[in-house]
């Protein structure tokens, strides 16, 4: 079990990550890519990257293996709630200083099992010029890293900020009704707020103590079953944790469900969803009926303009990417059900 210590000076510190951070996502992504679990979110993600990668995962499995401990340095962290981008975080991973690199790969090392890589080669060779600080491996690391979120993650990108704009939504509500610990009580069941301690199921025993610190919530896409934190108790406090997953990873493009859009009504919901609002909110700000609000939210979220997550008894929808650009795009445009 992991316990987070919190004061009420770090309960005031308590803060949401502005959107998906580029790392975090990469680094999860893998550990999904090569886990057999989560078929119905996952399955057809893990196939289509799969034809797209190039050889990648064959080096980042030395560096993030099956389960357990991987490299600190790998997420890198900045003050602030604003996560990394994929190019700002390559270049924090690429100014690791040579100590840091040195010490968590040594601590990979000891409690990684010595696994082969694909072809046979073991990554001993490999660690070791990394912890050496040489330039030429970690740009090959960084190379790869690139190369794997272009065929894994970037296709996907629209649908995991969507995902992940729903939680904060959803999040965001709760702060504004209850505070800090009213936040902390809606967090996925695998996390309990027990004031003053925040627990969650943890694959070891471990207390961490923020002191004053505060705390960022990271929700992420690819974070499945239990959350992650940093393994060095002196770094920024972090916590990924998963998100719903109303459905699996897809296309943004539109799809067949476009062409039930057409109408002013239906485009009056799309416009009231805004930055987000229940079923009831909906019928409320449009005029029309609870049951016309669900319908029209069904067909918005089929259409993949909307996702929609449950908060409590009510039901939260919000605009994705694809339903925020059409909204951008101008109102004649709209006038379609």
């Amino acid at each position: 079990m992991l316990r987070i210590h919190m004061s009420g000076v770090d309960l005031s510190r308590v803060r949401m990550a502005t959107r998906p951070d580029a790392m975090w996502e990469t680094i999860l992504s893998f550990h999904r890519l090569r886990d057999r679990r989560g078929s119905t979110v996952f399955g057809k993600w893990r196939t289509e990257s799969r034809a797209r990668l190039n050889g990648e995962a064959r080096l980042l499995s030395a560096v993030v293996p099956l389960r357990g401990y991987f490299p600190d340095f790998l997420t890198p962290s900045q003050a602030g709630a604003e996560p990394f981008g994929l190019d700002a975080g390559m270049e924090a991973l690429r100014d690791t200083p040579g100590d840091r690199l040195h010490g968590e790969l040594a601590l990979l090392a000891q409690q990684a099992p010595r696994q082969r890589l694909p072809g046979g080669r073991p990554p001993t060779a490999l660690l070791d010029a990394l912890a050496e600080g040489r330039t030429e491996p970690l740009g090959r690391l960084i190379a790869a890293l690139h190369g794997y979120h272009r065929a894994a993650v970037e296709p996907y990108w629209a649908h995991i900020r969507a995902s992940v704009e729903a939680d904060r939504a959803v999040r965001g509500r709760a702060l504004l009704d209850g505070g800090a610990e009213e936040l902390l009580a809606t967090l996925p069941s695998m996390i309990r707020w027990r004031r003053p301690v925040l627990e969650a199921d943890y694959p070891v025993d471990r207390d961490l103590h923020l002191d004053g610190r505060g705390l960022l919530l990271q929700p992420s896409f690819f974070c499945r079953g239990a959350p992650v934190v940093y393994r060095d108790p002196g770094l920024p406090p972090v916590l990924v944790y998963p998100v719903t997953h109303p459905a699996a990873p897809a296309s943004t493009e539109p799809g067949p469900w476009l062409g039930r859009l057409v109408g002013h009504t239906r485009s009056a919901v799309l416009q009231a969803v805004g930055n987000g609002c229940t079923t009831s909110e909906l019928a409320l700000r449009t005029g029309v009926s609870l049951a016309s609000a669900s319908q029209h939210a069904c067909v918005l979220r089929e259409a993949g303009l909307v996702l929609s997550l449950r908060h409590g008894g009510s039901v939260l929808h919000t605009l994705t990417p694809l339903g925020a650009s059409l909204l951008r795009g101008g109102t004649a445009p709209l006038a379609l059900s």
